[in-house]
Parts: structure tokens; sequence; C-alpha cells
């Protein structure tokens, strides 16, 4: 069987969620599977040494402008041309005309629930995203011999949105890459925290503008926090000062910009250290399908805060203090009882461990090849 695998962005420097999953999930099916034959989809950019070709896994690199274009156009002729006999799109959307069985993952379906996360707020980029997955995903979905979804709360949410019978959506959980561990190098650690100017001690947190985030209710919290507790910078990743400053200036609390500590993007090689190095890594999401971060934090033995909503207890479990993300004052509760009950922080981190041990993305590879397999009978 010759497979076909979309993969459009996983070259470009700046990788984010999806782009990860694409890429480990491809990576396992390499080391996997001997018996197919691949082929992968690329649009080139600067990052073309973090994917190889081997003897059953080719590479097409197939120029295009604009996402859609790509997507719609140059696929599906790409796909025709090289004679795969199934394809699998990792990202959400797919081409709506493809004569072959095509299986779609849907991350999520935010932009289809007519939820306040989808309608404002955002950059210009995520906005035009929303809307061509507004028209795409429906007509995918529906064309596509099966859907994967990374959690069962995804899951539900697709099934009651498209109706559709139970068994076109396979849940398939995303796993945590073998880097993020704890480190016990005292210069790897210092090397990192000298790289990206980091505080002694300081509180994680990924954000960004994606509304879902939730960034003005963990600003407000880390206010409240330090309005009764001795003063903690706060780490925040890929978030640009104008960004910061605005949302400061939107929510009265411009006198936090002294306490917050913006490192830019951070590469996901690097990623591990900043965990290591964290008190306490938030993630008090409103939405999410999955939230492979949480995991990645407990992988590297650091206590986790996340939310009461979506998937995030399914896969925290227990190995989380769970909070509501709409009350800042539940956000900052957490901060402190993480950062002075050592007691409930140990117990959070070796609850980290273990839970951050039952997901590998060899198990999500072996379960998409059935999926792969079961597409052509």
């Amino acid at each position: 069987m010759k497979i076909g695998i979309e993969g459009q962005r996983l070259f470009r420097e700046k990788k984010h969620g999806m782009d990860m999953v694409a890429l480990e999930l491809i990576r396992n099916l390499q080391r996997l599977d001997t018996e197919n034959e691949y082929v992968i989809f690329i649009k080139p950019d600067m990052d073309n040494a973090c994917l190889q070709e081997s003897e059953n896994f080719k590479i097409v690199e197939l120029k295009g402008s604009f996402y859609p274009y790509w997507e719609q156009v140059k696929l599906p002729k790409a796909v025709k041309a090289e004679g795969c006999d199934i394809l699998h799109c990792t990202s959400n959307t797919a081409p709506v005309n493809i004569n072959i069985p095509m299986a779609v993952t849907i991350h999520d379906i935010i932009y289809l629930e007519g939820l306040k996360l989808s309608k404002a707020g955002g950059s210009l980029y995520q906005r035009l995203g929303n809307m061509y997955r507004k028209w795409n995903v429906p007509r995918v979905a529906k064309n596509a011999r099966k859907i994967i979804t990374v959690s069962n709360s995804e899951k539900k949410r697709i099934d009651q949105h498209f109706g559709y019978e139970k068994d076109k959506v396979d849940v398939v959980y995303n796993g945590v890459s073998e880097h993020f561990k704890k480190i016990d190098s005292q210069k790897e650690l210092s090397e990192i925290r000298k790289k990206y100017d980091l505080p002694e001690k300081f509180i994680f947190f990924l954000g960004n503008t994606d509304p879902k985030k939730n960034t003005r209710n963990v600003l407000r919290a880390f206010d409240h926090y330090l309005s009764k507790n001795q003063a903690i910078p706060l780490v925040m990743l890929d978030f640009g000062e104008e960004n910061l400053k605005d949302i400061l200036k939107e929510i009265g609390k411009p006198h936090l910009r002294k306490h917050i500590h913006l490192t830019g993007y951070i590469i996901n090689s690097d990623l591990p250290a900043i965990y290591n190095l964290s008190e306490v890594f938030l993630y008090p999401s409103l939405r999410e399908s999955f939230g492979i971060p949480m995991l990645e934090a407990m992988a590297c033995g650091t206590p986790v805060i996340t939310s009461n909503t979506s998937s995030m207890p399914e896969i925290a479990d227990d190995a989380a203090y769970i909070v509501d993300p709409s009350k800042p004052e539940s956000i900052s509760l957490g901060i402190y009882r993480l950062l002075n009950n050592h007691s409930l922080r140990n117990k959070n981190i070796q609850k980290g461990f273990k839970r951050a041990s039952e997901f590998s993305w060899r198990d999500t590879a072996e379960k998409t090849l059935k999926i792969y397999k079961s597409l052509k009978r």
C-alpha cells in the first residue's frame, strides 16, 4: 500500500502544536512500518533537516503560495501523480475533491461551535485560518472515510456537531516526545537559563494571542497572587511586547509588565530545560482538544495547573492541580498551593511522571497504522 501523508508546514522553522504532532507521527511510522510505502507532501521551507527520507519514505516538496491553493489544487495533483492508495491529512483540513480513501485528523472544532473563542481576538492569521476551516472542515468530514481526533472529549463534540455514525470517528491520543524528561545536568540548565536570560525562579506560561489560551485571566490571576505573596516572575513564551502591553492596558494591569519576562519563540529542543527550570507550569486554557504541553511539563518533573474544561481533566487525570479557568482567584490559589504546599507539590510531580509515561508517539503511530489498513478494506 502506498500511503500519502500531508505535512504542509513541517519544514517551517517555528513549529507549533499540530506541526509537532504530524512530525512525531511520521518519525514513529518510519521506525515502525517497513512494509508499506509512504509519500510525505511538504511545502519547502527552512527546516528541511527535521525529517529525512528512508527506504520506504519519500518526501515530495510542493511549492505553492497560500494554504488553500496548496491544499486544494497542488496536493491532489501530486497525490494522483505519486499513485497513492490512501491519503492522511494531519491538520484539520483537506482537499475537498480527492478520489482515494482519506483519513483526516480533526484536532478540534472550536471554529465551528459559534464560541467567542473563535470569533474575537487572535491574530489576523488565526482569524483567516478559522474562516477557511469553517468552509473546509464540514465538507471534508463528510467525504473522509475516517476522522481521527485526539481525545474522547473532542470525539464527543465532533459526534454531536456532525451527527456521524460512531465508528467514523476514532480517538488516537497524542504522545510525549522522548527528550521531555528530568534533566540532571546543571551545565545544560545553566546554558538554557543564560540563552533566554531566565530568572532564578519563575512561573512558566505558554501564552499566545489565541483567545482559548486564556491569557487575560492568567494575567489577572498572576496579579492577584502578587498582591498577597512574595513576587516571582512570570515567563511567557512566544508573546510579543506590543501584544502584552495592549492586553495589560485592556485589563488595567500595566504595572505587571516589570514582573513578566518574554522569551520570544523557543525551539522545541530547548523546551525541556525551560520546564525543568520552572517552579510551576500554567495551562488553564478555556478549551483544548488534548494538551500536549501538560504532559511535557509532567515528564520534566514540573507541577501543572490546568482547567476543569474540555479535554484537560481527561488527559491530566489526577496528576495536575485543576482550576476554574474563568476565575482568576482559582488560578491564583493553585499557584500559591503548588509553590508553598510541599506535600501537594511533590505528590503532583510524582503523579505527573507516571501520567506522562502512559503516552507515547509509538502508540500513536501503531493506532494510526491500523486506521490506514482499514481504509483499504
